[in-house]
């Protein structure tokens, strides 16, 4: 096996300022400007990535377009502990397939369901919320992305930006009188220190459209619209 094709088996690993071209294509965002400033041209497959925002499911929008792409294969979406029940009929309106979205409540168990499901290779992705992490629990979440081949998210306050993660992949998003600001706070391979800014009459309000639709309190409706839950 040559270097290069065990390269790029391992996302994990730093290559100084690599190229996008030597680095495994990523899943897009569905936001050109966030993929043309990622090394792999979206979310790193296979690896674990941070959204930080100190409001309860904010940032979970930017995460639907690849949920939507991912949702077309055969493998499984898993939500674990999500703040607010996601709005299924706005996932769907969003190309969302519902068949293969899971959510799980799993209280104290979160670290353990999702390293789970990670290194399953049965779910394409898994969304974690809240909880305390250490480095070590951190660390099993890469290990088991990079195992299951899995886009692993997880998302945090935006205080954990104080402590070192092995995400490859850190973000934060923070509401503005515009929009939305994205700054990039860490990739590995690639320069961070980037800032979007998503105006309103753009992309950003997409993410608010997104935000009050796709998470929302659980409310009575067609149980055809319900999410599989566990």
């Amino acid at each position: 096996m040559r270097v290069q094709q065990i390269l790029d088996q391992r996302p994990d690993l730093w290559r100084g300022q690599a190229s996008r071209y030597s680095l495994p294509a990523g899943i897009p965002t569905g936001i050109q400007a966030l993929d043309a400033q990622l090394v792999w041209g979206g979310w790193p497959a296979g690896s674990l990535s941070e959204i930080l925002s100190d409001r309860p499911g904010e940032g979970f929008a930017l995460t639907v377009p690849a949920l939507a792409r991912l949702s077309l294969d055969p493998r499984w979406l898993l939500l674990v502990e999500p703040p607010f029940q996601p709005f299924a009929p706005a996932l769907a309106a969003h190309g969302l397939c519902l068949g293969r979205l899971v959510v799980v409540t799993a209280g104290a168990d979160r670290a353990w369901v999702a390293e789970q499901g990670l290194r399953s290779g049965a779910c394409g992705a898994v969304l974690i919320w809240g909880g305390r992490w250490e480095r070590g629990s951190l660390r099993r979440l890469q290990l088991a992305a990079e195992t299951g081949g899995a886009l692993g998210i997880l998302f945090r306050e935006e205080v954990a930006a104080r402590s070192p993660s092995p995400a490859v992949l850190r973000l934060r998003i923070r509401p503005s009188p515009l929009g939305r600001e994205l700054t990039l706070l860490k990739q590995r391979g690639g320069r961070p220190g980037a800032l979007l800014m998503l105006p309103l009459d753009s992309a950003g309000r997409r993410l608010d459209h997104c935000n009050a639709s796709c998470v929302g309190p659980d409310e009575p409706g067609d149980p055809n619209d319900r999410l599989h839950q566990s």
